[in-house]
């Protein structure tokens, strides 16, 4: 790390990036270790769940000629006890089986696979149960539910700050030295080379790792909702051809159907008849057990649509929940120009259509950010260079808890002071160019400030913050 500034103002202004760098990181790390341990299982999610469950995701032998949608469906529902089906996945790959989505009388989600040549059922699973559905919802929640995301949104925000501290501390103030920065010099020991390990190691991921954060933010509670109300705002969302169907009871796409992708979230969801969402407002979802709200004909010539325009990839086909819904089926490849989504109504007509050339500007960056986030875009390279950024991002949290442990005094947190009384208009410029950016973080930033500032020195029992 550079050496301290000279002047009294610099020396002041860098110890107080410290404290704060101090305190975001103690908050963060474990949040962040767990983000980039659950982020790396989900980079490869695809490999890992074909590792585990072979027997399901790949057919016996490959197939030439596909039995009916509709019969799978019924063998996947006859293998679950009071299950309907939600979705089925329809896969070009002639050597990979139909996985059919069926909610339970239970409330949770089971999955059947079945070989598409013979229609007969390779076994089932819960998703939410293997390696990589506890990795996704830990990554999103902790496994707590909504509060869980607002936690992991908070973790994400603050990250934020974390870095920006950190490269204000770790730039090199030397040009001469500044290459020596990004590399950790071997020849240290103890905490000396664990600050040149942190510091060279957060060189070089810090900038991923913020487009990580901000690509992986629009799914958050708070924020997703506030930058998808902001393009929607503008006209840059979701794609016009859906502001026709938009009614106080209509419902959403993402209400009705889940795994969507993000630019249809909040798309009301398309009728099939002018009046079909009257009514409709807080609808349930599909029930175990529920009479079938599309036709086996309708289905098949829906997805006879879909191929003869075109559309090759693997097909995510959501069925109805009741009469006054449509089918909707939209491919998900790994280059989002490739997205796009058809909803017919029960005998197979095309109601709507809309790609990615669609969306609004706003939208199509952020399913850019998205395929790259999870490391689809670019294949294997978009991988590894995610893969990296985890490393890296463990790499820095057992790195800085261990400076922080060596260097704090017994029994004290050992958060730098300043000289004087902390620089107020730096500290105010950063909390407003947070609240520009990331409101969540300004607010629990002038929270914490109140409580440095005001009522840790002046509790007794809290000097060990000091």
């Amino acid at each position: 790390m550079a050496r301290l500034p000279k002047s009294a103002d610099a020396s002041d202004r860098y110890r107080l990036f410290w404290r704060w760098h101090l305190y975001a990181g103690l908050f963060v790390a474990p949040f962040l270790v767990i983000l980039a341990m659950t982020g790396a299982v989900y980079l490869f999610n695809d490999e890992l769940d074909d590792a585990l469950y072979p027997q399901l995701r790949f057919a016996p032998a490959p197939w030439s000629e596909r039995v009916a949608l509709a019969q799978m469906i019924d063998t996947a529902e006859t293998a679950v006890d009071d299950a309907t089906a939600t979705r089925i996945d329809v896969p070009s790959d002639h050597t990979r089986s139909a996985r059919v989505h069926m909610a339970t009388a239970e409330g949770d989600t089971r999955v059947a696979f079945v070989d598409p040549g013979s229609g007969t059922l390779l076994g089932t699973l819960v998703p939410a149960r293997t390696l990589v559905g506890i990795a996704d919802r830990l990554h999103g929640s902790l496994m707590l539910g909504t509060f869980g995301r607002y936690v992991m949104e908070l973790a994400a925000c603050w990250a934020v700050l974390l870095i920006v501290s950190g490269l204000y501390l770790a730039w090199p103030r030397d040009g001469r030295r500044a290459w020596r920065a990004l590399l950790p010099d071997l020849r240290q020991r103890g905490r000396a080379f664990w600050k040149s390990l942190h510091t060279a190691v957060g060189l070089w991921v810090a900038l991923l790792v913020l487009f990580l954060i901000f690509t992986g933010l629009p799914w958050a509670a708070f924020w997703g909702g506030w930058i998808r109300g902001g393009a929607e705002l503008i006209g840059e969302g979701y794609p016009p051809v859906y502001r026709r169907y938009a009614a106080v009871d209509a419902p959403t796409v993402g209400s009705d159907f889940n795994d969507v992708p993000w630019t249809l979230q909040q798309a009301p969801l398309p009728p099939v008849s002018p009046d079909a969402h009257h009514g409709h407002h807080g609808a349930p979802g599909p029930q175990a057990g529920a009479a079938r709200a599309w036709t086996p004909g309708g289905l098949e010539r829906a997805i006879a649509h879909v191929r003869a325009a075109g559309t090759q990839d693997d097909l995510r086909v959501f069925l109805p929940a009741d009469t006054r819904g449509a089918l909707m089926a939209y491919t998900y490849p790994d280059r989002p120009q490739g997205q796009i989504t058809y909803h017919f109504d029960r005998d197979g007509a095309l109601l709507v259509s809309a790609g990615f050339a669609d969306y609004g500007r706003v939208a199509q960056a952020i399913e850019l950010g998205v395929q790259l986030h999870m490391g689809n875009y670019f294949g294997r390279a978009n991988q590894l260079v995610m893969l990296a950024a985890c490393i890296g991002v463990v790499g820095l949290a057992i790195s800085g808890l261990v400076m922080w442990w060596r260097r704090r005094p017994a029994g004290r947190l050992g958060a730098p002071r300043t000289a004087r009384p902390a620089p107020t208009r730096v500290l105010l410029g950063l909390i407003l160019a947070m609240a520009l950016l990331l409101p969540l973080l300004a607010v629990s930033m002038i929270v914490v400030y109140v409580f440095d500032r005001w009522l840790r020195p002046r509790i007794p029992a809290l000097r060990w913050l000091d």
